[in-house]
């Protein structure tokens, strides 16, 4: 499924309700019936092709589009726990929600929350969410 670089910008473009409805469920479908056959043969390709070295690569890659998966799916949670109404809004499907909360970390529109987060994170990976800011993602308009 490609997304042309019109749409890519549009947060709220004007899909019909039904046609996003079936392209979401087709997509988990998909998800599950072929995850597993291409996670399976990632693994073994980085492993033998690249050793170790290649799995860290693969993992990473795979940690990185499952946080954006869970900005996009969280936002409204994420926006109403942990942000202010000033605050850089989650949401962007092209953006980590680690790159998110450093933003609004640089803005100060954290709320005690997302303060809260960001310090867990911090005792994890010192200066993880400053250090995570994607400064190319453009909030969606």
């Amino acid at each position: 499924m490609q997304i042309s670089h019109k749409e890519r910008g549009q947060k709220d473009a004007k899909a019909k309700p039904l046609i996003g409805l079936l392209l979401f469920l087709i997509s988990i479908v998909l998800l599950v019936v072929t995850g597993p056959i291409g996670f399976l043969f990632g693994l073994f390709q980085q492993l033998f092709l690249r050793g170790l070295t290649g799995l860290g690569a693969y993992f990473l890659e795979l940690a990185i589009s499952v946080d954006q998966l869970g900005n996009v799916l969280m936002q409204h949670l994420f926006n109403w726990l942990w942000i202010t109404k000033q605050g850089y809004a989650f949401g962007n499907r092209d953006e980590t929600i680690s790159s998110a909360l450093g933003k609004n970390k640089q803005l100060g529109t954290l709320t005690p929350m997302g303060k809260a987060i960001d310090h867990l994170l911090d005792i994890i990976d010192p200066n993880h969410s400053l250090n995570s800011i994607d400064y190319y993602v453009q909030p969606d308009s």
